[in-house]
């Protein structure tokens, strides 16, 4: 009697200097036979899943769940995982359905594509606003402090109602939230409780003072109670500004070194597809015996869908290292997939598109400021990214 060999354990991901997304052993990974298995910093071990095809099916999979709740729900750290609906309620991203689809159906027609393009007039002055005080400023200048990072924060402070003086105080917090090199679990717990007081004294504002803002839509809905509510806007503040500032410095920096492409319509997905900058947001956890990739995942057992490895998968992706704006291939996974997938990724493609476009535009000599091999990637985020993006024209 013979015995199959176990699942190939390799170690935790972990990104290392001068060596952005996807990591190089993604592609041994899905070399590998069925699934292969590593263990979370505290030694729980986990299952990583790494092809395209894979990642997909369990995004779908009815008996694979987001909730925290469940046993064996592979969070990495006491504030970097998911949080439990105790902790806050309304962070519907970690709940499955039907609960998952009572917020979503309340937040879908305020990202739709017609109410995005309403918004393309004021996220345009906004982008122009920056692009002019970078200018005043001089020959030099940080894209990420002084561009990706302002814009994205302006924006969505705007559709909130938030006041634009407080742009400063949200992107201290959420800074702080999703380092996690630099910042101690109690550090990002308390950027969580300031940033949540603040919310909760906003939604007692418009209770009183309706405007023409999301807060106020949302609350005219009645659906939300006031708890839930805050932890919506906790979420949409912080998946609306980091994620969309990361994506906007590492496309400028793609984009200096293929200027053919600067103008073209399909640059936005290819960018998206590319740098895969939220690899492993998508954490999962089995909450019956299931089979993926031939593997039998056992009831309890976390798992890691590392989004940036599906979308350099060869299997669905030619050339997926080459940058291309015409490949035929659409099918990325880089706002997730299925009932969970990213609320408002067509604000993300909108704001993209005009920060490359008018960048580009009113400073055709845009330039790198330092060798590209210099420049000081987030190897310690939650989120790829910049820290820093020193150009000069």
């Amino acid at each position: 009697m013979t015995t199959s060999p176990g699942p190939t354990v390799v170690d935790f991901p972990r990104r290392t200097p001068r060596e952005p997304l996807p990591l190089s052993q993604y592609a041994e990974h899905r070399k590998q036979n069925g699934l292969v298995q590593t263990h979370l910093p505290n030694g729980r071990p986990i299952w990583l899943v790494t092809r395209h095809e894979d990642v997909r099916a369990v995004l779908t999979h009815p008996r694979i769940s987001a909730n925290p709740d469940n046993e064996g729900f592979p969070n990495v750290g006491e504030t970097m995982g998911v949080p439990k609906q105790e902790q806050i309620p309304g962070w519907f991203v970690g709940l499955d359905s039907p609960e998952h689809d009572r917020f979503r159906k309340v937040l879908i027609p305020e990202f739709t594509v017609r109410r995005v393009r309403e918004l393309r007039p004021a996220i345009e002055r906004t982008v122009d606003e920056r692009i002019d005080a970078m200018l005043a400023g001089g020959n030099t200048a940080d894209l990420v402090n002084d561009f990706a990072l302002p814009v994205p924060s302006l924006v969505i402070s705007s559709l909130l109602g938030v006041p634009s003086a407080d742009r400063d105080f949200f992107e201290s917090r959420t800074r702080t939230l999703v380092a996690i090199r630099t910042s101690t679990d109690e550090e990002r717990a308390e950027a969580t409780r300031q940033l949540l007081r603040y919310i909760n004294r906003l939604i007692v504002v418009k209770k009183k003072w309706r405007g023409e803002d999301l807060i106020s839509r949302l609350l005219s809905t009645g659906q939300l109670s006031d708890e839930e509510l805050s932890g919506v806007l906790l979420l949409l503040l912080i998946a609306g500004h980091e994620t969309t500032a990361n994506n906007i410095g590492l496309g400028v920096v793609t984009l200096l070194s293929h200027r053919e492409w600067i103008g073209n319509d399909r640059l936005v997905e290819e960018l998206l597809r590319l740098h895969s900058v939220a690899d492993m947001v998508a954490l999962r956890v089995a909450v019956d015996d299931v089979e993926i990739a031939g593997q039998t995942i056992r009831k309890g057992e976390g798992i890691v869908p590392l989004l940036a490895s599906a979308n350099h998968d060869t299997e669905a992706f030619g050339c997926p290292h080459a940058f291309n704006p015409e490949r035929t291939e659409r099918r990325h996974v880089a706002f997730g997939y299925g009932v969970h997938q990213c609320l408002g990724q067509n604000l993300v493609r909108v704001e993209m598109e005009i920060a490359y476009r008018k960048l580009f535009e009113r400073i055709p000599t845009l330039r790198l400021a330092v060798p590209e091999d210099q420049l000081a990637y987030k190897y310690d985020g939650i989120l790829f990214g910049l820290h820093e993006l020193p150009v000069r024209w």
